[in-house]
């Protein structure tokens, strides 16, 4: 097949940029089936939240968010379970639950990142070879040399170099729209926590 020709051309480089690309394939495909479980419409669930909230139920409001996959079920949670407490509290317990939040959604993008940096730089060290080794070509055949002699590293350096941009390029597209949607949450996060800390103030003013 032309596929594992190229491969094969492509010399023993070709591994490790082969083993990136299904690493970082493996790494995509656990962050989508994590932004998938996450999916929910956000107003409605904090709409829902509020109404409880207003009904003085507490002990439901605290249920629902406990349910909840997303990130800012875990943030509301860890300020109605410290609702009683006194307003730095309670903070600090739901910053410290968005932290750990966001960094369950930056899961493996780490690892991520750093394929897409190292595939270009694995093909160009390809390419460095292939045409060294088309240059030790060239000086053992010396004025007999022919182009098949030159050939195999030719193909190693081109091969190596387009493989390593195949890998990183869609990747690095992919990285940064998962970057967006965390972003995004972040965002969302900040506001609905800040939201959710004055509405618990009023609740202890009119406790007052």
């Amino acid at each position: 097949m032309l596929s594992d020709t190229l491969v094969y051309k492509g010399g023993v480089i070709m591994i490790p940029i082969i083993l990136g690309s299904i690493i970082a394939l493996a790494i995509v495909i656990n962050r989508i089936n994590y932004f998938l479980s996450i999916k929910m419409d956000v107003n409605s669930f904090i709409e829902k939240i509020y109404l409880l909230l207003k009904n003085n139920d507490i002990n439901k409001a605290i249920d629902e968010c406990s349910k909840t996959k997303h990130p800012i079920g875990k943030v509301f949670n860890a300020g109605l379970e410290n609702i009683n407490k006194e307003h730095t509290s309670i903070e600090k317990a739901m910053e410290r639950a968005g932290i750990l939040a966001i960094a369950d959604a930056e899961k493996y993008m780490l690892f991520l990142v750093i394929i897409i940096g190292i595939e270009p730089m694995l093909g160009f060290l390809g390419t460095i070879i292939g045409l060294i080794n088309s240059f030790i070509a060239w000086e053992k055949a010396a004025a007999s040399v022919t182009v098949d002699f030159l050939a195999g590293g030719i193909y190693q350096a081109m091969i190596t170099t387009a493989s390593g941009l195949i890998v990183a390029i869609p990747y690095y597209i992919i990285y940064h729209i998962m970057l967006g949607k965390i972003d995004s949450m972040t965002k969302e996060l900040n506001l609905y926590g800040e939201e959710l800390l004055e509405t618990i103030k009023d609740v202890h003013e009119v406790k007052k």
